[in-house]
C-alpha cells in the first residue's frame, strides 16, 4: 500500500476544511496554491519514503511464515518500540506550544496508558454481546475505542496497549521481564526509539510537528495490515490461543490519528511562524530512523540473529 496526499488523478487532495476557509475569505488564492505545493512536497517526501513504499520485513511477516524463534524476537523488538514511545509521547505533551496542540498530544498518550476513548455523545456501542474471538480480533468493547476522547474517558490498567503486547508475548512464552525494556533492545531498535525521543518530543514545534506527521502517516500507510495478515495466518495455522488485540487495534485506529495530524498541519502551516525547513526536516529524520529499526529486523532474519 502507497500512502499519498494525492487523489487517484495525481492531483494533491485539498480537504473540505481548506476548501471552506477559501470560500470564506478566510484564506487568499494564493496561500491556497503555496499549501498544494507544500502537500506535493510532503507527499513527495514522506509518502513516498523508502521504508513505507518498500518495507521488506513487513513484506515478508505477512506471509505469515515466521518460526516462533523470529515471532518472539519481532515481539521483543516492538514491545521496546512501543514501552519507549510513552517517553517520546510524554515529552511531546510537555513540549506542546499551545494548549490545543498540548491536548491533541495527551490524546494519544494517555489512551496509550489505559485512558478509553468515551465515544461522543449519541454514537452507539456494540450492539450484540462479542465472542471472546472477536473480542481479539475487534477489540473488547469494555477495553477499548476506536473513535472519541479521552476526556472524560475511563482508564483502566488492562486497557493499557503494553499490557495488551504483555498478553500477546505470553502466547509466545515471554514474561513481562522479558520485553519492553531497553536491555531488551537491539541497536538498531535503540537507534529509533532515541530519535523518536529527539524528534517527536523536541522542543522545536516545528521539527516535533514534522515527525509527529510523519510518524502518523506511516503508521497509516499499511505495515499494520501487513502485521495482522501474517500473526493472523499463524493463529490459524500454529497457535489458536494467540491473542493479537494490540496489532488488529492499531490496524483499526491509525487512519484515525493520521488524520487528527492532517488537520492540525492545516493549522500550523499557516501560523506566521511556520517553519517548512524545520517541519521538513523532522519528519525525513525521524522516517529514516523508522527504516533502521525495520531494516534491522530485516537484517536480523537474513542472518538468523534472535534476541
Amino acid at each position: 500500500m502507497v500512502a499519498t496526499l494525492r487523489s487517484p488523478d495525481g492531483v494533491v487532495a485539498l480537504s473540505p476544511r481548506i476548501e471552506e476557509r477559501l470560500r470564506n475569505g478566510e484564506l487568499t488564492p494564493r496561500q491556497v496554491e503555496q499549501f498544494e505545493h507544500f502537500l506535493a512536497e510532503v507527499d513527495r517526501d514522506f509518502m513516498h519514503h523508502p521504508i513505507i513504499v518498500d518495507n521488506a520485513y513487513t513484506r515478508w511477516f505477512r506471509t505469515g511464515q515466521a518460526t516462533d524463534d523470529e515471532l518472539r524476537h519481532f515481539v521483543r523488538q516492538f514491545s521496546v518500540f512501543s514501552n519507549q514511545f510513552l517517553i517520546a509521547a510524554t515529552l511531546r505533551v510537555i513540549n506542546a506550544p499551545t494548549l490545543a496542540q498540548a491536548r491533541q498530544s495527551k490524546e494519544i498518550l494517555l489512551n496509550e496508558l489505559g485512558v478509553i476513548y468515551r465515544r461522543p455523545q449519541g454514537s452507539a456501542g456494540p450492539g450484540t454481546e462479542l465472542s471472546e474471538a472477536d473480542k481479539d480480533r475487534e477489540g473488547d468493547p469494555e477495553l477499548v475505542s476506536t473513535e472519541g476522547t479521552v476526556d472524560g474517558g475511563i482508564f483502566r490498567f488492562r486497557a493499557a496497549h503494553f499490557e495488551w503486547l504483555c498478553t500477546m508475548a505470553e502466547g509466545l512464552g515471554l514474561g513481562f521481564a522479558d520485553i519492553g525494556k531497553r536491555k531488551h533492545g537491539r541497536p538498531t531498535t535503540l537507534h529509533f526509539c532515541d530519535e523518536l525521543i529527539r524528534l517527536y518530543g523536541n522542543e522545536d514545534p516545528w521539527i516535533a510537528e514534522g515527525a509527529s506527521f510523519a510518524v502518523e502517516n506511516w503508521a497509516a500507510a499499511g505495515f499494520w495490515q501487513d502485521l495482522e495478515d501474517g500473526l493472523t495466518h499463524i493463529k490459524r495455522t500454529r497457535h489458536p490461543h494467540l491473542r493479537l488485540a494490540f496489532f488488529t487495534w492499531h490496524n483499526r485506529v491509525e487512519a484515525q490519528h493520521a488524520g487528527h495530524t492532517l488537520e492540525e498541519l492545516e493549522d500550523v502551516f499557516f501560523d506566521p511562524d511556520f517553519s517548512h525547513d524545520r517541519f521538513i526536516q523532522g519528519g525525513k529524520e525521524v522516517l529514516d530512523a523508522i527504516a533502521v529499526f525495520w531494516n534491522g529486523l530485516e537484517a536480523d532474519r537474513v542472518n538468523r540473529v534472535y534476541s
